[in-house]
């Protein structure tokens, strides 16, 4: 294509009306040195910018570990990374000399097959480019310039002349080897990868972590009927595969009725009361003159009038003190005779618990889904008693709003395509438009490479939270199900809406335009009109047309890479908000933590890029290096930021692999499509051409078919019955080994023994808080203490033994220098957030009033026991030792003041602040239940005392607790 005069490309008919121009604009593409320009300016401004932002990294890098290493700070020596000395570029040899094995051990699997994935395309890309340009460019350009209308080439349209928009005849055979070409290499690395990951699965199953925790040797029993509802009806339901001798322990779900809601309720009083005092305690020397309202939730029946406001202060601490007492009564009431319809049952072996579940995996006995258990952290406990065809419903309903949401934003999007990516066009209806323009052509070619691609991109940064949601209100059993259904609809959402409606809406309303004007204007019929159209023609040329836009947007991707590398949103957001917003402690302790890695949303950014660059390949094949260059960066600066910054939150140990195989393999298949149609538009033999495409989908499908009966199974279950088959006799039972397994515990709803987040406030306005706070000033906690940790006692005063000191409020105080995450990780409302879950940080959190963990030293705030407990050893899902009630227990009456501990200043999980960076937890409403009730050990040995000490000093008063 010619190139236009910047003049000429800006149609001016101000006397022609508004549908007239209509028509005119939708059939008109790019103009070709616009095109050109914004090339330029986005390759321009992307490698500067990088070069810019990676420079500041490098500098900045060694003297700020709290942004760019926190996971070396926070780690364990288990899985800390290597040392990064205080120079620049002194983790350069950390990531680059360091192998796969070490980093499964240092990063766990998930954050490892990540690495991989990106890995893997950036060699994919690497060869498709160096095949793709050296075979498709040659081409384009020489028969381009012989099939031209303008008879020669020109300099100025290079971008267009390299896509095959004027090419006819038998040089598409040139187009049909290359497809065969693209997806033998696309299926050998596939299959290279595959046997890697499934190697990688293996030496997971394998390692003493998987081998010992509880759920690898558990499974989860959902859909139980009425009928089998019990402890007892879930050994028939196993007994009915009957594949292993082993007889499991079993136990069915309890109905914790609404605690759930009501905690959900009480933690977002307790962020919102402490977003309050952080504002009106900003300065504690000058206090506001008024004090702060708020409106009452609508969920009060105190309060009739729910626009009237309220004392904020007075209002959240009298509203959290009443849901505290609401979650006591009703965990009260918590017991097995309303059974759940789901259930765990354990085995004494991972063979005997794998080799069921492989039998089930097909079957549904008795009208149940049996299936290997998931980590109790990865389940979402509400949606599991939902019956199957309940979930059925909540799908289809998911589908429609997935449906009306894609269909919503065909409007913006249609948009976007036609005027931000084409501002000729915009400037083709808006004449005032069309004259700056023309005064400022450069500028405006640097605006339309910039500004569509970005505002793409923003828009869908919101999109992986709304799939979330919908996802848990399908009915999704645990995280990891939801995050692999959030990669599916994120990338059906991108690729409908980025190819099917963004790169095809210029030639969909330009076929609409040409049928206007043929059956208005000339009196043809509509099919007489579609025949002289040639609706697959000008949807070629359209797609070559909007080429150039894809590899502007391609481009930009290099600069989202290097802004995670920066973190240069964190520290902006981080320094922005300190001055001049009010952020609580538990905000700046938070921001002090390893941020979770969003798998799910790097993992379609990833596929969608190889997407757009397979389809566009054959189109414009540019767009195969700028993404070649791209993964070439990413994958070693994604090393950097999973080594040293990001966490894994929840952890799958590797299980999103299939569903990136298979979206690859439909990248490789749409690309075939898009050759099957330009061959068929523009080939001089279109039959035989399709014929000798059309049996790369058999393949790609008979690929995909032989890698799942492969690989899938033995990835998945560590053994399929083979080893014990034909046993006579059960294995040797363990019987110290039984007696700790409590599957009741370790997979009982976190409602029952969940901790109540407790208000922090900082210790600067501690003096204030008998003026601010109207209520419980001495320390007495009313109908809370039950199940609190101090239980209404009496703080003694370190400066007057034996005095009672005078206790401020029910709030947790923390100075300054104690507001870091490493201060905080060995609590579940910080670490679970962050990827703790008492393995990576080292201190293996237990849940309420057990024994601290064997390997680490237990969380400070011990969680108060429930009913029905038992002394347990288990595991949090990532290794051994971490102990756990089961349920509920009345409170205690006659406990002591403070712990026979050794160290006086240590009692009940509480910790006095000091100045060696110890915190304030005193009188705190966190507790979530009484503590349990001491009953006689009857293995307890004459004399013995039933409390113990761990390392810490902290006496432990669950010793022999059942």
């Amino acid at each position: 294509m010619a190139a236009t005069p910047a003049g000429a490309m800006l149609p001016r008919a101000t006397e022609e009306n508004l549908e007239d121009k209509f028509l005119k604009l939708i059939s008109d593409p790019f103009g070709a040195q616009l095109a050109q320009d914004s090339i330029i300016a986005a390759v321009t401004t992307s490698f500067v910018i990088f070069g810019a932002i990676f420079l500041a990294f490098v500098l900045l890098q060694p003297y700020n570990q709290t942004v760019y290493a926190p996971r070396l700070k926070h780690a364990d020596e288990k899985h800390k990374p290597p040392s990064l000395p205080k120079k620049p570029l002194g983790w350069w040899n950390a990531v680059f000399r360091t192998n796969e094995d070490f980093y499964v051990e240092k990063i766990g699997m998930d954050a490892a097959i990540f690495l991989r994935f990106a890995k893997m395309c950036r060699n994919i890309f690497c060869v498709l480019s160096v095949v793709g340009c050296a075979i498709l460019i040659p081409v384009n350009i020489t028969q381009s310039t012989k099939f031209s209308k303008d008879g020669g080439f020109k300099k100025s349209a290079i971008i267009i002349s390299m896509t095959p928009k004027d090419l006819f005849g038998h040089i598409w055979w040139a187009f049909v080897a290359v497809a065969w070409v693209f997806d033998v290499i696309i299926c050998g690395f596939l299959w290279w990868n595959y046997r890697a990951v499934h190697r990688l699965r293996r030496r997971y199953l394998d390692t003493p972590e998987y081998q010992t925790s509880l759920h690898s040797r558990t499974l989860m029993i959902t859909d139980i009927p009425r009928s089998l509802r019990s402890d007892q009806g879930l050994v028939d339901i196993t007994d009915k595969l009957r594949t292993t001798p082993e007889v499991p322990r079993a136990s069915i779900g309890r109905n914790v009725k609404d605690i759930p809601d009501l905690i959900e309720e009480h933690e977002e009083a307790v962020i919102e009361l402490e977003k309050v005092l952080a504002k009106y305690l900003k300065n504690p020397n000058q206090l506001p003159a008024d004090r702060p309202l708020c409106k009452p939730s609508k969920k009060d029946p105190e309060y009739t009038n729910k626009n009237e406001k309220v004392d904020a202060i007075t209002y959240l601490t009298a509203r959290i003190e009443r849901l505290e007492s609401q979650i006591k009564g009703v965990r009260e009431t918590v017991d097995k005779r309303d059974a759940m319809p789901y259930g765990f049952a354990s085995y004494e072996t991972l063979e005997s618990a794998h080799s069921v579940a492989f039998a089930a995996k097909n079957k549904h006995p008795k009208g149940t889904s049996v299936q290997l258990a998931p980590r109790p952290n990865d389940l979402i406990w509400k949606n599991l008693p939902i019956d199957a065809k309940a979930r059925r419903w909540r799908r289809f309903i998911n589908n429609l709003w997935i449906t009306l949401l894609t269909v919503l934003y065909f409007i913006p999007n249609a948009l976007i395509a036609v005027f931000l990516a084409q501002l000729n066009n915009l400037a083709f209806i808006w004449p005032q438009f069309g004259d700056q323009m023309q005064k400022n052509p450069k500028f405006w070619a640097i605006v339309q490479g910039i500004a569509a691609p970005a505002l793409t991109s923003l828009f869908y940064y919101f999109l992986p939270i709304i799939f979330r949601r919908l996802s848990v209100q399908a009915g999704d059993f645990t995280k990891t199900a939801r995050e692999r259904h959030v990669i599916h609809q994120l990338y059906a959402f991108f690729v409908f809406n980025n190819l099917f409606v963004f790169s095809l809406f210029a030639a969909a309303f330009a076929f609409v335009s040409a049928m206007i004007k043929a059956t208005r204007d000339q009196g043809k019929s509509f099919k007489d009109a579609v025949d002289d159209y040639h609706p697959f023609v000008q949807i070629m040329i359209s797609l070559c047309t909007v080429s150039p836009f894809w590899v502007t947007w391609l481009l930009q991707r290099n600069l989202g890479a290097a802004i995670d590398l920066s973190q240069v949103v964190n520290l902006a957001w981080g320094s922005f908000s300190r001055k001049f917003l009010n952020p609580t402690p538990r905000e700046l302790i938070k921001r002090t933590a390893p941020p979770p890695f969003d798998y799910a949303s790097y993992y379609n950014y990833f596929l969608f890029y190889s997407t757009v660059a397979l389809c566009f390949a054959a189109l414009q094949p540019i767009c195969l290096v700028v993404t070649a260059v791209y993964f070439v960066l990413d994958a070693w600066m994604k090393k950097y930021l999973l080594l040293y910054v990001f966490c894994t939150k929840t952890e799958s140990g590797g299980l999103y692999w299939r569903v990136l195989f298979n979206r690859f393999l439909v990248g490789a298949l749409m690309s075939n499509c898009l050759i099957a149609l330009m061959v068929g538009a523009r080939g001089d033999q279109p039959i035989a051409m399709l014929c000798a495409m059309a049996p790369l989908p058999i393949l790609l499908l008979g690929f995909k078919y032989y890698c799942k009966i492969t690989f899938d199974n033995s990835m998945r279950y560590y053994v399929k019955g083979e080893s014990i088959k034909g046993s006579e006799a059960p294995a040797p039972i363990d019987k110290e080994s039984r007696r700790r397994d409590r599957v009741a515990v370790r997979f009982g709803h976190p409602a029952l023994y969940q901790k109540l987040t407790v208000p922090m406030v900082h210790e600067k306005s501690k003096h204030l808080l008998a003026e601010v706070y109207r209520g419980r000033l001495d320390g007495d906690l009313g109908a809370t203490a039950g199940y609190s940790d101090v239980y209404s006692m009496k703080r003694m005063s370190k400066e007057t033994p034996g005095k009672t000191a005078a206790a401020p409020a029910p709030f947790e105080f923390v100075s300054e220098s104690n507001m870091d995450f490493e201060n905080f990780k060995d609590r579940p409302e910080f670490s679970a957030e962050h990827g703790g879950d008492g393995s990576v940080y080292g201190a293996h959190i237990s849940r309420p009033g057990t024994p601290a963990s064997t390997v680490g030293g237990g969380s400070e705030r011990g969680r108060s026991s429930s009913r029905d407990s038992e002394r347990t050893v288990g595991d949090d899902g990532t290794g051994v030792g971490v102990t756990y009630p089961a349920g509920y227990h009345s409170t205690p009456s006659g406990l002591r003041e403070y712990s026979p501990s050794p160290d006086h200043r240590v009692g009940f999980g509480r910790v006095e602040s000091n100045t060696s960076g110890a915190r304030d937890e005193t009188n705190l409403l966190y507790g979530a239940a009484p503590m349990g009730a001491q009953t006689p050990n009857l293995g307890q040995a004459q004399g013995e005392s039933p409390y113990t000490l761990d390392d810490s000093g902290r006496q432990d008063y669950f010793k022999g607790v059942r």
